[in-house]
């Protein structure tokens, strides 16, 4: 795929989950479903799945940003080690993508928590089950997680369609290669 049609899917890629998140949230679940309305890679039970990893986790704050969650199992929906080939070894080749968009997210926004991203975007953390923090936090925010949203569905389109192989990065990197 040239540059100029990875380039463009993948602005694509980050309007439709902005638009997602900004309407619906669940980070994770619109990072998958703009993925897979643009690349195919991702499938719905994928996207249901995800839907309790948003906030860090069951809303938690505590583990990785939802929408990064939702960028390693769309890499994953394509790189991943296969089921039938659990017995072949851990397939450390393989996490070289998640690995990456981890990096790239970090150097983006300093960290890779839901409570991380909380502090930088307001100011301080939430207890997003109590309705009036979850209140706070959705206002004080502002469109700040849809635009992380859109940046991880734009970097893993990108990297799906093959603008990171020309950076010398293979896009199904070592996908039969499990050992």
């Amino acid at each position: 795929m040239n540059d100029q049609v990875t380039g463009d899917l993948a602005q694509l890629a980050y309007d439709r989950a902005y638009e997602l998140d900004v309407k619906f949230g669940c980070c994770p679940q619109c990072v998958l479903t703009a993925v897979k309305e643009l690349t195919g890679f991702v499938s719905d039970d994928t996207i249901k799945a995800s839907h309790g990893l948003s906030g860090g986790g069951g809303l938690m704050g505590e583990g990785a940003c939802g929408a990064l969650t939702g960028g390693l199992l769309a890499l994953g929906a394509k790189t991943g080690r296969d089921a039938d080939k659990l017995h072949c070894g851990r397939g450390i080749n393989n996490f070289n993508s998640s690995r990456m968009l981890v990096e790239k997210f970090r150097q983006e926004f300093g960290g890779i928590t839901c409570e991380h991203l909380q502090q930088r975007f307001s100011g301080r953390t939430w207890d997003m089950w109590k309705p009036e923090e979850y209140k706070g936090f959705s206002e004080s925010r502002g469109d700040q997680c849809a635009h992380a949203t859109g940046l991880v569905s734009q970097w893993v389109t990108e990297h799906l369609t093959g603008k990171s192989a020309k950076k010398g990065v293979e896009p199904e990197a070592n996908r039969d290669n499990i050992n």
